[in-house]
């Protein structure tokens, strides 16, 4: 199930940022926080998405068209710019209310005071956010790794990872990082992405504070499973270490409460065995023919070499049976044979039932 959404809306930038950083830093709030500086790109946003919680500036609000508020917002918080009195407000408000037969719920907060204060409204007034100061970020440590490698090619390895987090993400909280050189994501979706992993490794490098305000438009979602799109330069995927992605996979972990990380790799990245070596389980395809033999073989005796027996201590072989049909669309990876078979994975290996 996708995290409830909680946005704030004001065209006074400055006042904005400062005010969803204030929120991240010190409510842990257990939503998506969007945030927004210009009514159309809310609206646009809307027609996708519904919003549990909006705070919105009330000049914000009288740009905003009727009918987004009423179908896509449940509560709704009012900043309120003006002298009125707020008793007036709030009966204006109710009378507003019943006229439109709005479902829903607004209550106005004074725009000119504190952040600690509008957020102690919040959590008076908001249905949900009761567990604020209890809920708090994953802690990194708690995070699970789970690598998906294989050296043999074509091999059914990103199928089996997409698989696997759909599945996990019925009963947990699941991200997905592609960190192939050549995805196809994009157009194995039919879709274009304004942000990727480019983006995010830009923030967590130069302006880290702002990652967890910008992570949540960049992060998509497929049938439950979170993912970030992958970066489409493999030059930038040469430069990052094998450190700054553990680092990275902590971090998101930390702001979106991720139980599950599932790391689909290559041999293309930098610091693939620093990764692998931190992985909870690591599953590598194999096959049978004498090519694929002969390459799993190499990879064993070059952990080996290096002493990295850690990692095929963590690893299980997969070897698929035949399955008469392998999907093909991404959304549909939770139905089939590859899907009863990973089923299966988890719960006899992950869960250890």
């Amino acid at each position: 199930m996708r995290q409830k959404i909680f946005a704030i809306c004001d065209m006074e930038e400055a006042y904005a940022l400062r005010m969803a950083e204030y929120m991240l830093e010190k409510m842990r709030i257990p939503y998506a926080l969007h945030l927004f500086t210009k009514v159309e790109e809310l609206e646009k946003f809307m027609e996708q998405e519904q919003i549990e919680i909006l705070l919105i500036a009330e000049s914000a609000l009288e740009m905003l068209r009727t009918e987004y508020v009423r179908h896509q917002v449940v509560q709704m918080f009012i900043l309120q710019e003006n002298d009125l009195q707020e008793s007036d407000l709030q009966g204006d408000m109710a009378q507003k209310d019943e006229t439109q037969e709005d479902r829903t719920s607004a209550c106005y907060i004074s725009k000119f005071q504190s952040p600690e204060k509008i957020v102690a409204t919040l959590l008076e007034s908001a249905d949900g956010l009761t567990d604020w100061y209890r809920i708090g970020m994953q802690s990194a440590e708690e995070v699970k790794l789970i690598g998906v490698y294989s050296p043999i090619k074509r091999c059914l390895q990103t199928t089996f990872a997409l698989t696997m987090g759909q599945v996990l993400a019925r009963e947990h909280k699941v991200l997905y990082f592609n960190l192939e050189n050549y995805s196809g994501f994009g157009q194995m979706l039919g879709r274009e992405f304004l942000a990727d992993m480019t983006d995010v490794m830009y923030y967590f490098r130069c302006d880290k504070e702002k990652l967890a305000l910008h992570l949540p438009s960049i992060i998509q979602n497929i049938n439950g499973l979170d993912y970030i799109p992958p970066m489409q330069s493999q030059t930038e995927l040469w430069e990052t270490e094998g450190r700054q992605w553990l680092e990275l996979c902590r971090k998101i972990a930390e702001i979106g409460a991720y139980e599950y990380i599932i790391l689909d790799l290559d041999d293309g990245m930098s610091g693939l065995f620093g990764l692998l070596r931190e992985c909870y389980k690591i599953y590598t395809i194999t096959r049978e023919d004498s090519f694929a033999v002969a390459k799993l073989n190499q990879y064993e005796q070059i952990l080996k070499f290096h002493e990295l027996e850690e990692i095929a201590d963590k690893t299980v072989k997969c070897r698929f049976p035949v399955f008469k049909e392998v999907p093909v669309n991404l959304e549909l990876m939770t139905h089939g044979e590859l899907a009863g078979y990973v089923k299966t994975v988890i719960r006899e290996d992950l869960y250890g039932k």
